[in-house]
This record gives C-alpha cells, structure tokens and sequence, in this order.
C-alpha cells in the first residue's frame, strides 16, 4: 500500500496512546499538522514558543501513563526547544520529539533550516533517527519510544522530511504497537542482603528520589517496618507523602530542613532509591557521608559517582522496593516490636521540629508583605488533595519545597537539574490540559514569569482555568540572595518594575492582586473560583523574601567552607570595604 510519511504518523502517535502533540507548524511539518487534524486520538495544540512546547511535553509524561510529544519545525524549532529537551533529559522525563526535515530529494543545497539536526540534538536525547523511507516511518517511532521509556526515561529525536510528509510511498501491513517486555525480576541475593543491612542498621534511614515517585506504598512499608524517616530530593518531593508521620522533608545534609538535617544526623545506614546525589540532591555537594550505602537505581552509572555504595541494586524501583519490602518483613519479625517503638520516636522528633520550624517561618515580619509560611499554608488549605502544583526554578522552588506539604505521588512537580526558568507556565498549562477536572496551581518567580507566562494565551484559547501564583518581589532572588555575602551587591539580579497585570490582560487570563498575608485567602479561594469557570488567573504575590531558605542558607555556607582560607578572607575583605564605601 501507499501512505504519506504524516498518515503513518498519525497511526504510530495513536498507537503509541499519546493524546496531544505540542509545538509550531512551520513549511516542514504541515502535512502532519493536518493529518492529526482528522485523528480522534491525537490533538495537535499549537504552542507560542517551542521551549514551551517542550515543557509541556515534559509535564505531561511526569503526570500521566503516557508520554508527551512535540511536533515542531527543523532548526529555529528544534533550536527553541531544547531548553524543554535538556530539562527532560537530565530528569529523566520520556519525551517524543517529532521533528519536521529538509527536502531529500530534489538535490538542491542551502534549503531553509538546513542543518545536521541528529548531532545537535545528541548530546541531550537518548537517541536521534532521521527518517528515509516511508516503510520506516513507524518503526522508528516505535522504537523511538521503546527507547524513551526503557531504563532510565528521556527525550528522544525522529526527523521526518517533508517530502516523505507529503508525498505518499510504498510501505508494508501498518503494525500495531508492542512494547518491551517487562524486565527480570530484581536478584533477590542482593535483595535480601540489603534487606539484612537494613534491619542490622541502629538508625537506618531511606532517601527517595524522582525514580521512586510511583513506589511511595513499598516506601512507607520499609520505613515503618524500619522505623525509618523518610527525606526527599527536590524533584522527587512527590515520591512520599508529606502526611505521612516519617517523612522528614526535603534533603539529608546541611542544607536540608531542620527535620531532616536531625532526623539523619546519626544515620547509620542508608537506604538510597531514585536519586543520583548529584548537586542539588547533596546541598552543593555538602552531604557528608556518615553512613552505609545502599543504592537503588535502574541506571547503574551512578553508582559510585559522587558517594560510595556498600550495596547496589540495579532495578526499577516499582519492582526492587516491593521485593524488599516483603524481605524486610520476613525477616525482621522478631524486631518488630523495637523498630515501632523506633518510629514512634523518630516520628515525634520530626514533628517538633517541623512544627519548630513553621513557627519561625509565621513569626517572621516581613514588612508587611506576604509571608511565604502563611501562603502555602492557605494554598494547602484551598487546595484538594488531588490538586497538582507546579514550580519553576528560582527561590520561589525551594520554599514549596520546604513550606508546602506534597500529598499525592506525581501532583508536585518541580525541574530540577537543568533549572531552566520558565518551565511553570507552559508545564501547568500541559497539566491542567490533561488534568481537566483537578485544580492546577503553578507558584513561579517574577523572572520566571516575565519568560513564559505569554503561554498563558494558550490555557485561556482552551478554556484551562489554571492559577498562576506569582511571587514578585523584583529580584531575581535566589541569585541575589547568594550574591549578598560575598559580594554585598546585586549585579543584574534586579528587575524594572513590570505591569504583571498588563501581561495577564495580554493573554486573556484574570488578574488578582495579594498585597500583604490579609488578602491570602480571599485572593486564592476567588481564584480558585474564577479558575473553576474555565479561564486562567495570575495571582500577583508581593512576597517576602527578606528570610533566606535553608537550602539556600546551606548552600552557601558549605561553598565558603569548601574555599581557602586566603580566598574566604578575600571575600571577606572585599564585602565589608563595599559595605563601607558603597552600600548595597
């Protein structure tokens, strides 16, 4: 039979079960544009900005069984997402990322776009194919996905010539999709040894990180049967609930929050899943290794790359965890008694101090402006259970992350070690788009904001009444912050004074304004309710930010510890004669 390469994108994007593509047309893809048009599967959702368009993708495959897609034009297209591309790729995120291509065969140089897409893109995809015949059109795409979602998760990159899009060629039988098998179950040798350090432990602990994000039940099983805490990395905050009465919070080292930075500071053993210790996980690297190591992740290079592992696991989390959580309880019977007597302490400690530290959070004057406390605390209070919240990068990041209590696996969700601002917007307008019943609140900085939050037109062109919380304080703050000791000055860290609600009139979304921790209820629970009518709000915040986070706190001062004493007294010196002369 003859089929045109945009029909058989179709078939594989339908197959594949992806709802919704995301991107630009452009004189390279609009035949595909116009095949989805005629599919009851997939919808096309043309996008304002392909960097967008990538975040969208991205925040689908973190919030649903399925992966996200992008359907963007070759070169300036490609060249505009790949900040959504980076993203995914050093998170981990499946993404399927469908690009047009350049004429192939009418000989002719120079075209438009033209440019050797697959090296480009190499360095951020787990695997890039440049389509040449029609009967490989949906194999690629087929293994384009295989690959995508094999192991550890991330982007990958199919070029499709526009001739093949528009001219029809010969292909065979069009196959239905078969995915991979399921993998072997973990060894379980290595699961009971780990399952015996566990219980040989005097004050165990587990560290949970974005790969352990759908394992949260054999999670909670471990660390009661351990009488365990539970501390998170910043993206898999979602993987454990904030509920639960051993989570400690976010981190383990001295940039952790107070809960946690106690509740592992005898740890003995270490039971890590999901996290590679890289920099933000570690506090800059500021995790001092105290511990035995038992290491859980279905990508083997990271063990070993920044701490050393006494016992590796290489397996997906949703299959080693339950394994040894059915291990752990075998044997561990005769303890059980002493590990819940365990947890009954350990759980008490972490409410204090969680409690300990909310209330210096509440006690903060900020000078009349919003205290971040009170915010997430209304935000949660308004907010169901089954409400999503999205970050993007920024100070704003780390205060949800330490003030906001996460609920749901997946239903917070934060970019993490690419960092890439402007992530917020565009990835809420994905969730709210596929999530059209439950509540999506996206908490962004005013920089972030100034980026992105134009995609806004695109929620409000649907009808996706997501609620767009922006912290403004006219900073770029967790730089400025930071720039504060050993500079004493801000360069380029602060903003002109932007007319937030000019932009949200732009775009067509609500405007509503929060002056001082007076107006938090009232603001969020009318934007909430304007929100619910299907149009999308931005919630002005004037928020403190006078009081530094703890990650940021801990960040710095492990950075000044890592210096010499001559380049610390440099600092030193250089901060307090500006502070003399030339006050901040």
């Amino acid at each position: 039979m003859k089929k045109t390469a945009a029909e058989l994108v179709r078939h594989a994007l339908e197959q594949l079960g992806v709802r919704h593509t995301f991107g630009i047309p452009g004189v390279h893809n609009t035949e595909t544009y116009d095949a989805l048009a005629g599919s009851a599967v997939v919808t096309p959702i043309r996008v304002t900005h392909e960097g967008n368009a990538a975040f969208m993708a991205d925040a689908v495959s973190r919030t649903n069984d399925h992966v996200g897609a992008l359907l963007i034009v070759p070169a300036a297209g490609t060249a505009l997402a790949m900040a959504g591309i980076g993203e995914a790729y050093l998170d981990g995120i499946a993404m399927l990322v469908i690009s047009g291509g350049t004429h192939g065969g009418h000989g002719f140089r120079y075209q438009l776009h033209e440019l050797d897409q697959l090296a480009w893109v190499k360095p951020v995809t787990k695997g890039a194919w440049r389509v040449t015949r029609h009967r490989d059109v949906v194999p690629t795409l087929y293994e384009a996905w295989r690959t995508a979602t094999r192991g550890e998760p991330g982007p990958v990159f199919v070029e499709i010539p526009v001739d093949l899009q528009m001219l029809p060629g010969e292909v065979d039988e069009l196959p239905a999709f078969v995915p991979d098998a399921p993998p072997a179950a973990p060894d379980d040798a290595l699961i009971e040894r780990a399952a015996r350090a566990l219980l040989a432990a005097e004050r165990p602990g587990l560290f949970v990180g974005w790969g352990a994000v759908d394992a949260g039940d054999a999670v909670a099983r471990i660390a009661e049967a351990l009488g365990a805490p539970v501390a998170t990395t910043l993206q898999g905050l979602s993987a454990f609930p904030g509920t639960h009465r051993l989570h400690a919070g976010m981190g383990i080292g001295p940039a952790a929050v107070p809960a946690a930075e106690q509740a592992f500071a005898d740890c003995d053993v270490l039971l890590a899943v999901g996290t590679r210790f890289g920099e933000i996980a570690t506090g800059s690297y500021g995790l001092r290794a105290t511990w035995k190591l038992v290491h859980v992740d279905i990508n083997p290079e990271v063990f070993g790359a920044n701490y050393p592992a006494e016992i590796t696991i290489e397996g997906d989390a949703r299959q080693v965890l339950p394994a040894l959580a059915a291990k752990i309880a075998a044997l561990g019977a005769e303890v059980a008694a002493k590990r819940a007597a365990r947890a009954e302490s350990v759980a008490a400690r972490i409410a204090a101090a969680k409690q300990a530290y909310r209330a210096e959070w509440l006690a903060h004057d900020g000078g009349g402006r919003v205290n971040p406390q009170r915010f997430f605390d209304a935000l949660r209070a308004t907010l169901p259970d089954d409400g999503f919240v999205v970050t993007d990068d920024g100070n704003h990041t780390f205060l949800t992350a330490e003030l906001f209590q996460s609920r749901r696996a997946r239903h917070l969700v934060t970019p993490t070690d690419f960092n890439c601002m402007g992530y917020g917007v565009p990835a809420a307008v994905a969730i709210q788009l596929t999530h059209p019943q439950q509540p999506v609140v996206a908490v962004v900085g005013d920089g972030a904001f100034l980026m992105t939050g134009i995609e806004l037109s695109t929620a409000a062109e649907h009808g996706l009444g997501v609620v767009v919380c922006v912290f403004n304080d006219g900073e770029l703050s967790q730089i400025s912050q930071a720039q504060q000791l050993p500079y004493n000055r801000k360069a380029c860290t602060v903003l002109p004074e932007i007319r937030i609600e000019g932009i949200a009139m732009a775009a067509g979304a609500a405007y509503l304004r929060m002056n001082t921790d007076a107006d938090i209820e009232r603001v969020l629970q009318a934007a909430h309710e304007q929100a619910a009518a299907g149009r999308p709000v931005v919630v002005d915040v004037h928020v403190d930010y006078s009081k530094p986070t703890r990650f940021t706190r801990g960040i710095v001062k492990t950075n000044l510890a890592r210096m010499s004493v001559g380049n610390k007294l440099r600092l030193v010196a250089r901060a307090a004669w500006r502070r003399v002369v030339a006050p901040a």
